[in-house]
């Protein structure tokens, strides 16, 4: 990690990917603290509530200085909606919903988070994002709601990173693709050829991922090996 030890916060920290996460950077002791805010922590967050987002931020950074910012949350299914398999199974307040939790909730942590950054020295904020959200990639179609919001996803960062650049020069905003991770989420989509991934292991992945990029990658989409994902 960078040589300012800081404080490390993870949204949605309860889920898979977030709760490995939190505690691979525990055990790496490269920060002088790690935050870990969800659902049913105190705070607690809400993705559609953008009040929620703004005091985790606000909490995170009264206990110093935030130089990594990991928004692990997501949503593709549940008891409610799952993937789209063609046209005919399209409606506008699931996709809408989507959008909300994959998009404008992660897009609002950037608006709460982001200004909180430090202006000098190196910082990260990385968002996971999923190889389905890129277009040049697409060549199964279906899950339309899921690779639209995820696709706008990838928008929001590279814009927000552009406008951090003018104030941070050394921090970077990424979006993140972790692989096929063993989780809840994926569990009923993953094929028997499938590379899948432990969430410990892939927190270790994403974790050295971040590690290694510079500053010029800021806005950038990457997966799980340091890699270029196509937009």
């Amino acid at each position: 990690m960078s040589a300012e030890r800081g404080v490390a916060l993870v949204f949605g920290a309860q889920g898979g990917i977030g709760a490995a996460l939190v505690a691979a950077l525990r055990e790496a002791g490269a920060h002088d603290s790690v935050l870990a805010v969800g659902r049913r922590t105190t705070p607690a967050i809400d993705l559609l509530d953008e009040a929620s987002l703004e005091r985790a931020a606000a909490w995170a950074a009264e206990h110093g200085e935030l130089r990594l910012v990991v928004d692990a949350t997501g949503f593709l299914h549940d008891g409610h909606q799952r993937p789209e398999k063609s046209l005919r199974q399209l409606d506008a307040a699931r996709l809408a919903r989507a959008f909300a939790l994959n998009a404008i909730g992660p897009a609002l942590i950037m608006k709460h988070v982001l200004p909180r950054l430090p202006k000098g020295g190196r910082s990260v904020f990385a968002t996971l994002s999923a190889r389905v959200g890129s277009i040049g990639d697409n060549r199964l179609g279906g899950w339309y709601g899921y690779r639209a919001s995820k696709a706008a996803l990838n928008q929001l960062v590279r814009t927000a990173a552009i406008e951090l650049g003018r104030r941070c020069p050394q921090a970077l905003c990424v979006a993140l693709h972790p692989g096929t991770v063993a989780t809840g989420l994926s569990a009923p989509f993953v094929g028997a050829r499938a590379t899948v991934f432990e969430p410990a292991v892939a927190a270790r992945h994403l974790l050295r991922v971040i590690e290694r990029l510079t500053a010029a990658e800021s806005g950038g989409f990457v997966d799980w090996r340091g890699e270029a994902v196509p937009w």
